[in-house]
């Protein structure tokens, strides 16, 4: 098998593998996948994502027929990123693909900086969590996310032992922890996950990496913003924008 980075022209071929990835690992509708995957990797969407030097879009190959891709960003400076989808034709599970993409891109990640790996995906897809169990990944905490108007649950994992929590006060005196295993691309630095408790287990807010600020706001489209330094959030693979 070949892996190589993904160019302009593989627009189309991973529409498919991806639309029949999610269409056997999702419970979403035909319609939700097939506009996600249309506004995720239009021509126009996947040339920026090609091009993006903090992102990474790998192809793998049998006898030059495409089989699977991973998609895979650089979060920070500090060496966090984010492997945001790696999807397999169902044709062709099982044969042990996913886990030589898998190893790529993480090669690949390293040598772009990236030294500690985040996955996320939704609770649902059975296949996904065990894939990131069986590779010796952690979930460190539960986020959720709106899809086409439902509300999902989607799991985080880390592939070292979790960061320990960074306690902060707010402004009105309150106790609460940053969550560096769970960040959200932007602009100027990542957003991480705020939580009340230790535990992981009430969302209080956001954290920006930039400034330092909490006073972060969220709007309708679920887009994040610092009220401090302007930081915005860059469209994830689940925003109500794309959907």
């Amino acid at each position: 098998m070949e892996v190589r980075t993904a160019d302009v022209d593989d627009a189309a071929t991973v529409r498919e593998i991806a639309r029949r990835s999610m269409e056997a690992s999702y419970t979403l509708s035909p319609q939700t996948i097939e506009g996600a995957v249309k506004q995720w990797y239009g021509d126009e969407a996947f040339a920026e994502r090609v091009e993006d030097d903090d992102q990474l879009v790998l192809v793998a190959e049998e006898e030059g027929e495409p089989r699977a891709f991973s998609e895979s960003v650089l979060l920070d400076e500090e060496g966090d990123a984010d492997l945001n989808w790696l999807h397999v034709d169902p044709d062709y599970r099982g044969e042990g693909i996913a886990r030589a993409l898998f190893a790529e891109t993480r090669d690949r990640l390293a040598e772009m900086g990236g030294t500690r790996l985040h996955g996320r995906v939704l609770r649902d897809n059975t296949d996904g969590n065990q894939f990131y169990r069986h590779l010796g990944f952690q979930k460190v905490s539960e986020g959720r996310v709106d899809i086409d108007g439902t509300d999902y649950v989607e799991n985080i994992y880390v592939e070292d032992e979790p960061s320990e929590m960074e306690a902060v006060t707010t402004g009105d005196g309150k106790r609460v922890y940053v969550d560096h295993d769970d960040a959200l691309r932007a602009s100027l630095g990542p957003f991480f996950a705020v939580f009340s408790d230790t535990d992981r287990e009430t969302r209080w807010g956001y954290y920006c990496a930039n400034c330092g600020s909490l006073d972060i706001a969220v709007d309708t489209m679920d887009r994040i913003h610092c009220n401090e330094c302007g930081n915005v959030s860059k469209a994830s693979r689940w925003d109500a924008a794309y959907l």
